[in-house]
């Protein structure tokens, strides 16, 4: 009997200042919104995380509490944490598309030089810009 490959994976990033729970919570979000999960699909077990991770279950408990309490996923009994329908949006060809992009640019911004801080920094300063110029020009 073969493996099945997760649909998504988690990570933490030891050295940010958000908790633990809330980068899953993110993690989950950002699945969703770029469309590698969808309606029906199944999030790894607490089991499976806690593996993964080498987290306490409470912590993967909590995020998993908190994406139902924004309805995003519903518990299962006994089956396990599965994907609410929500709102279509972009097809995963366009994600995959910018995040192509996106991954040439960061290439060449590390080759340029720059860290990851700086690149954090310009990516959220350019992005502020861009929704200040796109809101003005709609108003």
């Amino acid at each position: 009997m073969q493996e099945e490959t997760p649909l998504v994976e988690f990570h933490l990033d030891p050295s940010s200042v958000v908790a633990p729970y809330l980068q899953i919570v993110q993690q989950v979000k950002q699945y969703l919104s770029l469309g590698f999960l969808k309606p029906g699909d199944q999030l790894p077990s607490v089991r499976e995380v806690v593996a993964r991770l080498t987290i306490n279950p409470n912590t993967v408990q909590k995020a998993y509490h908190e994406l139902e309490m924004q309805g995003l996923v519903k518990s299962r009994p006994g089956r396990g944490m599965f994907v609410q329908p929500i709102l279509t949006g972009p097809s995963v060809a366009t994600y995959q598309h910018f995040q192509q992009h996106l991954a040439d640019w960061f290439y060449e911004a590390y080759d340029a030089g720059l860290d990851r801080d700086r690149i954090e920094a310009l990516i959220t300063t350019t992005h502020y810009q861009v929704t200040v110029q796109r809101t003005e020009g709609s108003a």
